[in-house]
């Protein structure tokens, strides 16, 4: 492990969920949680008297979790190639089809303030603030300074973990994890569905739909359908 690499794991070490969330994240809907992230000034190392605290406000948004299957995740763009190396083991050990869970997350960082109080004080306030609200969607996470994007990581990797059986139940339930003829999962049917109607709509471009259709191997069976929404909505 070279000096980077223990740098994180001793981030992912310190990092310290305070507060979770009260809420999981939603199996049909978009999730938004707001997070405080408390940590100690970098220079406070130096400072052997330094009693303040830095304070990164920010939200983390979970998009709705969507069905896929090794075959999928292999197509999609951005991965590395030892990346693509495990998707191809995927393939290999539970085959091309095999249904799983895939989030993604997008993290917008707000205000950053330095509060001249230990973060113990500054913990209890904020939990204070958060207990008057009543919101079941805020969290306050310990990390370290240097390195908090890797305790935001921590805490949206905990998040994803405490909700995945919850998330694989209800779509369960409901048949979404069920594979067609042509290993497409029925979640998968019904997202397209969705993209068609917002394309039709103007809410969304053309060429997301025909990425999706492209990665699920789909185009061919809906190219004629695809092609039709541009005659009614003169999409270009």
């Amino acid at each position: 492990m070279d000096i980077r690499d223990d740098r994180i794991a001793e981030a992912v070490k310190q990092t310290l969920v305070i507060r979770p969330p009260r809420q999981l994240l939603d199996t049909f809907g978009v999730t938004n949680i707001a997070y405080y992230m408390v940590t100690a000034p970098t220079y406070a190392e130096l400072e052997k008297h330094n009693n303040e605290t830095v304070v990164r406000k920010g939200r983390v948004i979970a998009n709705r979790p969507r069905v896929v299957t090794p075959y999928y995740l292999s197509r999609l763009e951005g991965f590395s190639s030892d990346a693509r190396q495990y998707f191809d083991s995927l393939i290999q050990q539970h085959g091309p089809n095999a249904p799983g869970i895939y989030y993604t997350y997008r993290n917008e960082p707000g205000e950053l303030t330095i509060v001249p109080d230990s973060m113990q004080l500054v913990v209890e306030r904020i939990n204070a603030e958060i207990e008057h609200s009543r919101d079941p969607l805020t969290a306050i996470i310990k990390g370290r300074d240097d390195m908090w994007d890797v305790s935001l990581l921590k805490f949206i990797h905990q998040v994803t973990f405490h909700s995945m059986k919850g998330n694989l139940a209800q779509m369960q339930s409901r048949g979404l994890l069920d594979i067609d003829s042509l290993g497409v999962p029925l979640e998968a049917r019904v997202r397209i569905e969705e993209m068609f109607s917002k394309v039709n709509k103007g809410d969304l471009e053309p060429s997301e739909l025909k990425d999706e259709l492209d990665r699920w191997g789909l185009f061919e069976e809906y190219q004629d359908r695809f092609f039709a929404l541009f005659n009614r909505t003169g999409a270009r």
